[in-house]
């Protein structure tokens, strides 16, 4: 049987999602639809939905409703093969999860290896553009126990990079971060937007929301209370949940 495949359109469509962990449901039939080569920033109080959403866009969750479409298949399906669709879903988490016995150039080549059969020498050479991509190449023999937390988010996600993404998530990339080095993950965020990568980002990074974000997304209690523009959102939000939200990040509350 062919599988069904959706319209050309949206890299990235939620349908419906619903997840509880035992009698706490989490996510209340979310609808959400991201575009290629967009950035869309989720942002919430924890406990709103925001990681758990992210984790079920490529199965780390599995959903107990509802539907996740991706280049036009859906990862519900039992007739698709998940796998190889989730090797072009790069992730990245708040504790970084690097290999502490590897050092960071067998960390970004074990994936393209192992999953692609990629040959070492081509693998190695990936992951050398791509640490430079985010300024890591002179660390490429180091072990991530020596390096920086910054350091580490920034290998994680040059490892995710050399799998040649269509789709990034990053769960927090910063929330680990000392505040000092949070703004070296950010630009490296920022460049990664900049070069059109699609990019769905969970964060409490108002500013980075604010300011690289094509389209913001609030979550509340489990669902997406509102979303639309930086500009909407920030300026002129329509729901009394997002205006109160975001008083605790801005300088003055919206009107």
């Amino acid at each position: 049987m062919i599988e069904k495949v959706q319209p050309a359109g949206p890299l990235v469509r939620v349908e419906g999602l619903s997840k509880s962990f035992g009698s706490h449901e989490v996510l209340k039939g979310i609808d959400l639809e991201v575009m290629p080569g967009e950035v869309a920033t989720i942002i919430g109080a924890s406990g709103s939905g925001k990681s758990t959403l992210l984790r079920c866009m490529n199965l780390l969750e599995v959903p107990d409703a509802g539907h996740v479409w991706f280049h036009g298949q859906d990862l519900a399906s039992s007739r698709v093969n998940v796998n190889r669709l989730r090797e072009k879903i790069g992730m990245c988490f708040q504790g970084f999860n690097l290999f502490n016995n590897r050092d960071v150039l067998d960390n970004c080549t074990l994936a393209p290896v192992t999953l692609k059969k990629m040959g070492r020498e081509q693998a190695e050479e990936l992951a050398l553009s791509r640490l430079g991509e985010v300024g890591m190449e002179e660390f490429a023999h180091a072990r991530p126990a020596t390096l920086s937390g910054g350091q580490k988010q920034r290998v994680a996600i040059a490892r995710a990079l050399c799998m040649q993404p269509d789709l990034m998530l990053f769960d927090e990339p910063t929330s680990a971060l000392d505040p000092e080095i949070v703004g070296e993950v950010l630009a490296v965020m920022r460049q990664l937007a900049q070069g059109g990568m699609t990019m769905v980002v969970v964060t409490h990074e108002m500013s980075f929301a604010r300011n690289v974000s094509d389209r913001v997304v609030f979550m509340d209690q489990g669902v997406i209370a509102e979303q639309g523009s930086p500009e909407k959102i920030f300026g002129s939000p329509e729901q009394p949940r997002t205006r109160e939200f975001l008083s605790r990040y801005l300088e003055r509350p919206s009107a």
